[in-house]
């Protein structure tokens, strides 16, 4: 089982990532979903942790080569990029959601230094629009942004429009591929759930894909 099959099923272990096709989950965007990911519980099993920021490293090591400063997303990237950062032996700031409303007002936190080559940390892809500000505002500040690195992605379309519009790279530790062919292979669905999975991943706001 390669990085990626056991990250994916340590997910679906831990109920980090969890099936439903018979009672879709609603995510605030109003979208019906029969996924729904929660990675900050990794965070409270020492060895599955381990094993995510272990797989942070070597994809960084072998697609960002030159990178010398880690930027997490807030809220929930902000502690694998401590993490990564500290495995790496790296510089490590993150970028917040808005600016302070007190102090300073900062929206990067950190001390960003001429020539930074940054690698954004984040846990989830979905449509990449939260990840979208965090690269504009790292880019207004004339840092080289190398790419995005991820725990898990949807692998949905409107994520990859998004990523080819900013000239972004995106590599995620698993995804929604090979997740559901663990859970298929774990029994944790059956085969009569796979066609409303895959129905849901080709247009996600087309609710038609549930049976309800």
């Amino acid at each position: 089982m390669n990085t990626q099959q056991q990250i994916a099923k340590n997910l679906l272990e831990m109920k980090a990532v969890t099936l439903n096709v018979k009672q879709p989950y609603t995510w605030a965007s109003g979208i019906l979903s029969p996924i729904y990911c929660d990675n900050r519980l990794v965070l409270s099993d020492a060895q599955k942790r381990s094993l995510v920021v272990e797989g942070f490293v070597a994809l960084i090591k072998e697609q960002y080569a030159d990178v010398n400063f880690i930027i997490g997303t807030a809220t929930a990237g902000i502690p694998w990029a401590a993490m990564i950062a500290d495995r790496m032996q790296l510089p490590m700031g993150y970028v917040r959601s808005s600016n302070k409303s007190h102090g300073k007002g900062n929206k990067i936190e950190g001390r960003l230094f001429e020539g930074a080559k940054v690698v954004v940390i984040e846990d989830l892809i979905s449509t990449g629009g939260s990840v979208k500000d965090v690269i504009q505002s790292l880019r207004e500040e004339q840092v080289e942004v190398l790419g995005v690195a991820a725990i898990f992605s949807y692998l949905l379309k409107e994520s990859e429009e998004c990523f080819h519009q900013l000239d972004c790279p995106c590599h995620t530790l698993s995804n929604y591929d090979v997740l559901i062919k663990i859970a298929l292979e774990s029994n944790y669905i059956e085969e009569s759930d796979l066609e409303q999975l895959l129905n849901w991943k080709k247009n996600p706001k087309d609710q038609s894909w549930w049976r309800g």
